[in-house]
């Protein structure tokens, strides 16, 4: 009788994690960052129809790196899950630490469980009625919720990208400002960035309601300018 292939928990789970790491990796980087009316988000994606960044609720985005198809059902998920406890309850008690709670469960359960762990990095966006309201979630492939402030990076040359935007970031920044220093920040080539290769959205602050905006092509080539 042959004995069963036995590895070692600690050798699996660093053998899931270093998959799930060159997997997101691969992919192409993404930045949110506080500017002084709201929450910029601003991803390099050279497509025109596949979206990085999306609405959740009402004061709520939601970005993905990574596999596109993975983080995709991540969002749907997050758009039922914000649906339906407004519905239940009340729409003041959807709020973006509830998701990003639920998001690091299903991550974390996905890692320590599946064979393949999700090679995806999202991030969860909530803009307060003040700055210091803000919230900025980034949530990683084995479920670990980092509570980032000011700015974070995602996907990409995170390093690189992230040691960039510390050089740049300035407090209270205009929302041109901000675009600017995160297609500085993700421009890592000798090449810039084209305004067609970014996607850009917004949460406003001055918003009632519904905070979330995308910005078009001619806007984002103005800002860069």
């Amino acid at each position: 009788m042959s004995m069963p292939f036995y590895v070692a928990p600690e050798q699996m789970m660093k053998d899931r994690a270093d998959y799930a790491r060159k997997g997101i990796a691969r992919g192409r980087a993404l930045v949110a960052m506080q500017y002084n009316d709201g929450i910029a988000l601003i991803a390099e994606n050279p497509s025109n129809t596949l979206r990085k960044i999306s609405e959740i609720y009402d004061r709520i985005a939601f970005a993905g790196v990574g596999k596109y198809n993975e983080f995709d059902q991540l969002r749907v998920a997050g758009v039922r899950a914000a649906d339906l406890k407004g519905y239940q309850f009340s729409r003041l008690d959807v709020d973006a630490r509830g998701l990003a709670n639920q998001y690091a469960q299903i991550l974390g359960q996905t890692f320590t469980h599946e064979m393949k762990p999700l090679e995806v990095e999202i991030l969860v966006a909530e803009v307060g009625l003040s700055p210091d309201r803000d919230q900025l979630f980034h949530i990683m492939y084995d479920g670990t919720v980092i509570d980032e402030h000011q700015f974070t990076v995602l996907g990409g040359d995170m390093e690189t990208i992230r040691d960039r935007m510390a050089e740049r970031f300035i407090p209270g920044s205009s929302l041109q400002d901000a675009v600017k220093f995160a297609h500085q920040a993700l421009s890592i080539g000798d090449t810039p960035i084209s305004s067609s290769e970014l996607e850009v959205a917004v949460l406003s602050r001055n918003s009632s309601r519904r905070c979330f905006t995308r910005l078009s092509e001619s806007s984002i080539t103005q800002y860069l300018i």
